[in-house]
């Protein structure tokens, strides 16, 4: 085990916006045995406040699942694959037509434009301070997409990805991470949070064999499938289970922690 790979929320990060002392000790372990740490989200920076106040982490994040790589500790962009406006609206047009209730937002590298209604209710405080309106209105040229989001309020994500993936075909790569919520992640083709970590081992020298990655939902299984030691969450979705190689126990478990404990000890480190 020389790189440690997690997914955040669902994965060590709970509803309650907590990550457990238990974890937080077996993260903070592996740091002090000379283990590299790096966090691999959907997230885009902006939200990553909980990797910095309950872990003190500093480096690298893999964000907007693979799309953007961020230096924490300088609060700087390292790298970002983006979308073309074109095929922005391209997509938006080709699953309006598959879904006439959806809703569209778009995750930039400077800030987040979404559609009205797409928040019900707007009850949501992290996207309470953005204004809703036609993205056609507020996507301008030099906006850079990482991240094109689609919700709808009927069926589940498993049945729009279905319906989605092939129809948008070459211009996206099309994934979910919501576990109660009709709602799909788009991103420029081939990207996912597997290419962008194979990326991130490699310049640190290290091979995936030596790679242990948890996660918990559709958007980990390319990184959970690449990863030497893949571990989904027993709690997670049954696409991610099936894909991993092994499985971690049930996040209210602090499985994460469980895991790493033992992977410690294989090297000789004692207990956190």
């Amino acid at each position: 085990m020389r790189l440690v790979a997690s997914d955040i929320d669902g994965t060590i990060l709970g509803h309650d916006g907590k990550i457990s002392d238990r974890t937080v000790r077996a993260f903070h372990a592996c740091r002090e045995a000379g283990v590299e740490l790096v966090f691999v989200t959907g997230r885009p920076p902006r939200w990553l406040h909980p990797l910095e106040e309950q872990l003190g982490h500093t480096g690298t994040v893999i964000c907007s699942n693979g799309a953007v790589v961020w230096d924490l500790e300088a609060g700087q962009l390292v790298s970002a694959r983006t979308m073309a406006l074109p095929d922005v609206f391209e997509v938006r047009r080709i699953i309006k037509k598959l879904r006439p209730t959806a809703l569209f937002a778009a995750e930039t590298l400077n800030g987040f434009h979404l559609e009205p209604g797409f928040i019900e209710n707007d009850t949501s405080e992290l996207l309470s301070e953005y204004t809703p309106a036609p993205l056609s209105e507020t996507l301008a040229a030099d906006d850079a997409v990482v991240k094109f989001l689609a919700i709808v309020r009927e069926g589940t994500a498993d049945d729009f990805l279905a319906a989605v993936a092939p129809a948008v075909g070459d211009l996206a790569n099309v994934t979910h991470s919501a576990p109660t919520v009709a709602m799909l992640e788009l991103s420029v083709p081939g990207v996912n949070k597997a290419v962008t970590l194979a990326e991130y081992a490699a310049s640190l020298g290290i091979d995936a064999g030596d790679v242990v990655a948890f996660g918990d939902m559709p958007n980990d299984i390319e990184m959970l499938r690449w990863a030497g030691h893949g571990y989904a969450m027993a709690s997670g979705h049954p696409e991610a289970i099936r894909a991993a190689g092994q499985q971690a126990p049930h996040f209210d478990d602090d499985g994460v922690a469980q895991i790493l404990e033992g992977k410690l000890a294989e090297l000789g480190v004692s207990r956190p």
